[in-house]
């Protein structure tokens, strides 16, 4: 029977394209129709919902009904599908009489039920079920934690130093050649080649999961052939190990050859005058004693600091000679001035003098990494390698850094999916796609524009190829069989043969984020604050005498510098914190998602991305759940893989599938573009601007900013008030406040 006349004979008023999907899903060899039609309604059910085929869900019903019976060869509501005998089993081998066929003789009872109707699976069955698919899950979390392990491990061991090639010039360009990179057998990159020259910043762009963060990785390890062992490689990945360590001492921690001199300074003293030493008076130490030496140094050279040193004139000879050679190295390293460096950088980042002082077991993740970062900016290495610098830093530290790295001496290779960092500070731009690395010279705004030049360019190229070889290929055919022009078509043949392929570039396809739209609309108020303030029990007052009020049309950016309260402010709204004193109002029929900078931290990353959400809404159904993440771009093969296996842009995209399968009315997001890459963070801009609800967010991502949100919001001195402006005015407003401090 004819599937398509029976489809559109009964929804004639149907739209095309579903109609054919339906097509397709009834004339596969494996579907089933089911008891009454229930598989065909959950299998196609939704679908002739929105193509407009039925009303309601009882009228879907009945339509899958009908199509079981005009397609299915029986109807839905007769019997058993599968009948028992009248007489039985029958032994066809001893069947050799008519008579035998029809005597009954054997039990009936045997076969009395459909297999539709079996009986439930048995409890020992059910065990063992069970038993397997735990020693799967324990195999794949036995997996994640020896992934894990390994990590801590090269963390903990990661500890970058000052390397000086002394009589000589260090790194200049490097010459990578037909190079190959892969991650657990998968090729991520094949016969690349790659020039870096010295003194040029590189941005390293590509889709999540095609290889970025691999290569860093290869880089920093040597494993890429072409990279001289004189070359330091630094990769800032791993955020610094807490301890009892000061964070200015973890920096300055990385001049190993400081650290050592001055202590040898210390024990050359000790030993030349004893008492002295003793004599000296609380909290001096080498640190104190080397300034002032240093003093000497620049004043009289180091002959007068050997003067200057106790025993120098008519005491220990050796040893004060040996003291000016220390003198004269911690000079030729500015050794004295080091310090002064790494409290400069670490003020960048926004630490306050107090915080340097503190050890770094009392910072969170975020504020580690700044440490992390903070070091390797001191240690000046000859190929610098960040990955996605800014995820961690506020707007101050954002166009600190910016400004920091125009200055950059070395090379300086970066992974980042903030469009305005890229365009501040790369001079190159390095773009991995189909396992190939592509150079493009200038920011990454010019990169865009010469890439899409150059898709176009191929593809004119190609369709041109295209109509040659027709027009060749006709010719042949047309003269082939005829003896006068035999030469010619011999001709012919060998141009074709000689015609090159032209490479035609592979256009990724585009990401969809689609945010679903609130099914109940909400009549205000929604929510309002009246005179709320809050702190933390025992700290200092965030916030004080707030008042306003938000409906499903809000959108705004809150903006500030780190610790001043956005993400508090962000769960006062969610209603995870509640105020010190005021109150706050909130329609209870609101629903509202939030999207937290550490969201990752909440998710089991042994678990896949199909299991995370089956078990968040224990009545989702499979497919249902594989549709919700593939709305997010998360397709069937990403929903089977465990969570630590993929990048974080996908991290990302599962987080925002699984928080808003409520269809939230006010979607809450605090820096929801870190580890998107660009193309993601254009669907994530996409996706809000056609979702009918209100969008809150916390962000420094210019680009996203500008292009999602009505107005910016400034967090200062405990109170939130609107900024007039733009974003390119706010931060040429903070670049105006860091040059008056």
């Amino acid at each position: 029977m004819d599937h398509h006349a029976v489809v559109k004979e009964l929804f004639p008023k149907g739209d095309e394209t579903i109609l054919d999907y339906i097509c397709g899903v009834l004339e596969d060899e494996h579907f089933e129709f089911g008891e009454d039609g229930e598989e065909a309604y959950e299998a196609i059910g939704p679908f002739l919902l929105d193509g407009g085929c039925v009303e309601d869900d009882e009228g879907a019903r009945e339509a899958c009904r009908m199509l079981a019976d005009r397609l299915s060869g029986k109807s839905s509501k007769s019997g058993p599908a599968i009948r028992a005998l009248d007489s039985g089993p029958v032994h066809l081998a001893s069947a050799d009489t008519k008579q035998l066929l029809y005597q009954e003789k054997s039990a009936k009872h045997l076969i009395q039920t459909p297999f539709g109707n079996l009986p439930t699976i048995s409890d020992k069955d059910r065990a063992k079920i069970e038993k397997k698919v735990a020693k799967e899950e324990a195999a794949a979390r036995a997996a994640f934690e020896a992934h894990k392990a390994q990590a801590d491990i090269a963390a903990r061991g990661n500890v970058p130093t000052i390397v000086r090639n002394v009589g000589g010039g260090g790194c200049r360009d490097l010459h990578l050649e037909n190079f190959s990179v892969s991650n657990g057998g998968k090729d991520l990159i094949e016969d690349a080649t790659l020039m870096l020259a010295f003194g040029r910043r590189y941005g390293l762009v590509g889709r999540n999961g095609t290889g970025k963060t691999t290569l860093l990785r290869a880089l920093a390890t040597h494993e890429i052939k072409g990279i001289p062992d004189n070359c330091q490689v630094l990769h800032v990945e791993q955020e610094v190990v807490g301890d009892d360590t000061a964070v200015i001492e973890a920096v300055l921690a990385c001049d190993v050859e400081r650290a050592e001199l001055l202590q040898e300074e210390a024990d050359i003293l000790a030993k030349l005058h004893k008492e002295r030493k003793d004599m000296m008076p609380a909290g001096a130490g080498p640190h104190s004693e080397a300034a002032a030496k240093a003093q000497v140094v620049a004043d009289g050279g180091p002959a007068a600091a050997a003067a200057a040193a106790p025993g120098g004139a008519g005491g220990d000879a050796e040893l004060a000679a040996r003291l000016v050679k220390v003198y004269q190295r911690l000079e030729e390293i500015d050794a004295f001035g080091a310090e002064a460096r790494a409290a400069m950088i670490l003020a960048g980042l926004s630490f306050t003098p107090d915080m340097m002082k503190r050890p770094t077991k009392s910072f969170s993740g975020g504020w580690r990494m700044r440490v992390a970062l903070a070091r390797a900016l001191f240690v000046e290495p000859d190929l610098l390698l960040l990955d996605e610098p800014t995820n961690h830093l506020d707007l101050h530290a954002v166009l600190w850094l910016e400004e920091y790295l125009l200055k950059w001496p070395k090379t300086l290779l970066v992974v980042s999916h903030a469009r305005e960092f890229l365009n501040s500070i790369c001079t190159d731009i390095v773009h991995l796609h189909s396992r190939k690395l592509t150079v493009y010279k200038g920011d990454y705004n010019t990169y865009e524009r010469t890439m899409s030049e150059r898709i176009r360019n191929a593809r004119k190229a190609a369709e041109a190829q295209e109509l040659k070889r027709k027009h060749v290929q006709s010719f042949i055919d047309r003269f082939r069989y005829n003896a006068n022009r035999a030469a010619l078509v011999q001709s012919r043949i060998k141009a074709l043969e000689r015609m090159a392929e032209v490479e035609v570039i592979e256009e990724d396809p585009e990401y969809v984020f689609n945010f679903p739209d609130p099914p109940d609309p909400v009549s205000p108020p929604i929510i309002g604050f009246n005179d709320v303030c809050f702190n933390y029990p025992g700290g200092p007052t965030l916030f004080k005498n707030l008042n306003f009020g938000l409906d499903l049309t809000s959108r705004f950016a809150i903006v500030g510098p780190n610790g001043i309260g956005k993400s508090t402010l962000l769960g006062l709204i969610s209603g995870h914190l509640e105020p010190s004193t005021g109150h706050i109002s909130r329609n209870p029929k609101v629903r509202l998602a939030t999207f937290s900078q550490h969201h990752v931290d909440g998710l089991d990353l042994a678990s896949t991305p199909l299991q995370i959400m089956m078990r968040a809404y224990p009545e989702l159904k499979e497919h249902e759940a594989r549709a919700h993440l593939g709305q997010f771009g998360i397709n069937a093969t990403l929903a089977g893989q465990s969570l630590y296996t993929l990048s974080g842009g996908q991290k990302n995209r599962v987080a925002f599938a699984k928080m808003t399968f409520t269809k939230p009315h006010i979607l809450l997001l605090d820096e929801p573009s870190n580890h998107l890459d660009i193309d993601a963070t254009n669907a994530l801009i996409q996706g809000l601007a056609t979702f009918k609800g209100g969008v809150l967010m916390v962000s420094h991502d210019q680009y996203l900013i500008e292009a999602t949100v009505d107005e910016l919001w400034m967090c200062e001195q405990g109170q939130v008030t609107p900024f007039h402006g733009t974003f390119g005015e706010y931060k040429q407003r903070l670049k105006a406040l860091q040059k008056d401090k």
